[in-house]
């Protein structure tokens, strides 16, 4: 594959004159209306999340050419036009409907069936502009399934259907349908926070974050790359979208790590990697945060606290690789431009620290997300007035408008998924699969993670990432729960300390255990043990041995740990979007960008590890602090081993002691092989060190 990037064409219709000004007063209205129901909801949240997802798709078939590229015909704009007003119309009388439905004995007229029909094939049609095949795919299939194709199936898959009148009504009205719990989470949290972000970038804060980080970093080895990965960072806050992360830093770090000498393929590389993280940086994590929230009933506060550790750590390990690259290649730092702490915060500090600090002090002070996303965005235009780019009426409403805009995806896929996540919970498939993957692991949770990262990565080449999580999680979240839980139970019988309620239900499922419950037993032999149960019996076993507290941490790392792996697919090829937008801007070969991005976020597969085998997540803050501490020396062992170099380059043994120091700074729950591994890391950077200043003196000599 050669150098040049192929270009498409447009794929969103631009506007001028008066129909720019109509819609941008129509994203004004949604904008305005969402904040306002946020402090006032004088509707019922089925009216909000309706009317959210017709406002959406009016803009979504405005903006969206039916055909990728044709965005001139005028004949296809009205067509779109019409559609896009159908579906908003049709979404508008759905809750007008609801009582009559009800009233009836959920009887649908022929009123009612056109509008649930349009509101459907809206869904279907505007996901496929916008994200192409494979939700459709998966949303005519799941719905055809409960309809009529499941009763064919045979064995634990197999489902009688429903009437299309059933399916139709709970696929608008249930609580896991179109306008149901993710509508939710699209209406209100994830839409204010897009907003607050918008906000953010408008007052100045995004070229802030450009200008801190060349202050922190600029004059580092590999310094350009590393302000790639602060960049990224701070920017996550804001966005919490991998690819806008790597179009918005990219066209200014990328350049500058191919004029301090790094290769494009590995300067774009290490800006796809770096964004990557942005979706797992709080506090906004794309939606993701937003998501698991409800899915756990976990609260929002509890979520991006615990998510902070594992995020620095994903960062660190991005920048080990960059300060590695850079010492390989002997790289000279980048000569100073003059940029300080106290420049950066004068042109634009405030804009960011003050409303960032003040959203984080109301989640802790047990505020809402959604009003402190309001409070934010007021902050925001309050603060911009401490900088040097004040933001007057045209800003906000610009701001806003912003927000509008880059919130149309993501409302159209989240009504739109819930009709899959409606079917999953319909059917009983989520406990089916969970108790597959259970089953073909047998037990073994780093098998499960292999299968669940497989799935992730292979949903994630045709779904955002938002939406692989969901998928994901609604399938497989439950049996890597119950998995983690397992292992205080293996503890437990080991070690002899399971209480009398638990040996009694262990007995009746396994009267083969009897003669070993009076005392500790090999754990090896407890774990066979554990895992040979029936679901029937280890379910009510971790429910009698596993601590409350344990119980939330198992079930937040499993969809924090499948959350993470949903990542994967933005910097992994063949379908890597990050990686491949990072390509463009550097002018590298697309798949050799992916190639390498996916090298530099192995953090993305070390990180989920140590939630599932230690209490990374418990919210333990001084357990998670040496977990994350012995972490630290863990990667940056193991990224010298990958990359053959410390401060000096390392020959094969040098790199085999490397990786071996690196996994044992790691290894779950035995602190003196932690110990040992942080000995031998601190030993090969002494020695690289060393070895580096004394072929520096030969060198002058």
């Amino acid at each position: 594959m050669g150098d040049d990037v192929e270009v498409e064409p447009p794929s969103l219709r631009e506007f001028d004159g008066w129909v720019v000004w109509a819609l941008h007063g129509l994203c004004l209205f949604i904008a305005v209306g969402h904040i306002y129901v946020a402090f006032d909801p004088f509707i019922s949240e089925f009216q909000r999340n309706a009317y959210h997802f017709a406002g959406f798709a009016f803009l979504a078939a405005v903006y969206n050419p039916m055909f990728r590229g044709n965005t001139r015909s005028r004949g296809l704009l009205v067509f779109d036009v019409s559609f896009g007003a159908a579906v908003a119309a049709a979404a508008i009388y759905i809750p007008y409907a609801e009582n009559p439905i009800y009233d009836r004995g959920v009887d649908l007229i022929a009123l009612d069936w056109i509008a649930i029909g349009i509101c459907i094939l809206g869904g279907l049609e505007l996901t496929r502009r916008l994200t192409g095949w494979v939700i459709p795919i998966l949303i005519v299939t799941s719905l055809t399934y409960i309809g009529f194709w499941g009763q064919y199936i045979g064995g634990v898959f197999s489902f009688p259907g429903l009437s299309w009148e059933t399916i139709a009504f709970r696929s608008l009205f249930g609580d896991d349908a179109m306008f149901g719990t993710i509508a939710r989470i699209s209406s209100t949290f994830v839409f204010l926070f897009i907003i607050f972000g918008a906000f953010l970038l408008r007052s100045g804060a995004g070229d802030f974050v450009i200008n801190i980080a060349q202050a922190v970093a600029g004059r580092m080895a590999g310094g350009p790359g590393i302000v790639a990965v602060i960049a990224s960072g701070l920017t996550g806050t804001i966005s919490g979208s991998a690819v806008a992360n790597t179009a918005s830093t990219g066209v200014i770090t990328i350049p500058l790590m191919k004029r301090a000498g790094f290769r494009p393929a590995f300067a774009g590389g290490v800006e796809a990697a770096a964004s990557t993280g942005g979706q797992l940086m709080p506090p906004i994590m794309g939606a993701g945060a937003f998501v698991m929230a409800s899915f756990t009933q976990i609260s929002y506060e509890k979520i991006v606290a615990v998510a902070v550790l594992p995020a620095l750590l994903y960062f660190l390990s991005v920048a080990f690789f960059v300060r590695i690259e850079a010492k390989r290649l002997e790289l000279p730092p980048m000569e100073n431009d003059g940029q300080t702490f106290a420049s950066a915060f004068r042109k634009g500090g405030a804009s960011f620290v003050i409303p960032i600090a003040g959203l984080i002090t109301m989640l802790i002070m047990g505020f809402t997300p959604a009003y402190a996303a309001v409070f934010g965005i007021l902050a925001v235009i309050a603060s911009s007035w401490l900088t040097q780019n004040p933001m007057g009426p045209r800003a906000v409403m610009e701001a806003l408008v912003m927000g509008t805009k880059g919130m149309i995806m993501t409302a159209v896929l989240l009504c739109s998924v819930g009709l899959v996540v409606n079917v999953i919970s319909t059917a009983g498939i989520g406990n089916t699969f969970s108790l597959m993957i259970a089953g073909w692991a047998g037990g073994n949770l780093l098998i499960a993670l292999t299968l669940i990262a497989i799935a992730s990565l292979v949903l994630g080449m045709g779904l955002p990432v938002t939406a692989a999580y969901i998928v994901v999680a609604t399938l497989s979240a439950p049996a890597i729960a119950g998995m983690i839980s397992d292992q205080v139970v293996i503890e437990a019988l080991a070690s002899g300390a399971l209480n009398d309620a638990a040996k009694a239900v262990l007995m009746l499922g396994a009267p083969e255990t009897m003669s070993l419950l009076s005392g500790p037993i090999p754990i090896e032999q407890a774990t066979e043990i554990i895992r040979a149960l029936p679901l029937e019996v280890a379910a009510p076993l971790r429910d009698l041995t596993v601590p409350p507290e344990a119980a939330v941490a198992a079930i937040l790392s499993a969809h924090m740990i499948i959350f993470w792996l949903s990542q994967d697919s933005n910097v992994t090829p063949p379908v890597a979007l990050a990686s491949f937008t990072a390509a463009a801007i550097a002018k590298a070969p697309a798949m050799r960008t992916g190639v390498e991005s996916w090298k530099l976020a192995k953090g993305l597969y070390i990180v989920p590890l140590l939630m599932a085998y230690t209490p990374f997540l418990s919210g333990n803050w001084g357990v998670a602090l040496v977990i994350f501490g012995f972490a630290v020396f863990g990667i940056y062992g193991l990224a010298g081993a990958l990359q053959g170099c410390l401060e000096r380059r390392l020959n094969w043994p040098m790199r085999a002691i490397s990786a071996a120091a690196g996994v044992a700074c790691l290894w779950p729950g035995i602190m003196l092989v932690n110990i040992a591994g942080v000995v031998g890391v601190v030993a090969l950077f002494v020695l690289s060190l060393r070895i580096g200043h004394a072929s520096r003196k030969v060198a002058v000599a």
